[in-house]
């Protein structure tokens, strides 16, 4: 059941958040710092939500965008991997409700030859994973 939620389930959806932070394995991403840009799904059942149309039946967006922002603008991390694995877990544990999360973070300027819009990392986790 939880497979097919994440494929046809409800989620909570916030697109293209940015932040400034000190992330990355070089000195000068650590000292400098730089754009990064997350993508969060949140999994969990919206049916009571959408049948009483109060907000104490789901999960506010701004408390998921704060977990993200707590941990982008925080405590530098080598990888975008941990970044990211920060995000999933303190989601999934501040908030019950939520069963599974996709976190997505990208560096949109990157030194790399060539033009990009961002490189960076996709993860997926579950309440069983914590």
């Amino acid at each position: 059941m939880e497979s097919d939620a994440l494929t046809w389930g409800d989620k909570l959806v916030l697109r293209g958040l940015s932040f400034y932070g000190f992330h990355g394995a070089r000195l000068e991403e650590r000292s400098l710092g730089q754009k990064f840009v997350v993508d969060i799904d949140a999994w969990m059942d919206l049916t009571p939500a959408g049948k009483t149309d109060h907000l104490s039946d789901t999960v506010s967006y701004t408390e998921i965008y704060d977990i993200a922002k707590e941990v982008l603008e925080g405590s530098p991390q080598n990888l975008l991997e941990s970044v990211a694995q920060k995000i999933a877990i303190t989601t999934l544990t501040n908030h019950k409700e939520i069963f599974a999360v996709r976190v997505k973070v990208g560096k949109p300027h990157v030194a790399v030859r060539g033009p990009v819009d961002y490189l960076g990392v996709e993860i997926h986790r579950r309440r069983s994973d914590l």
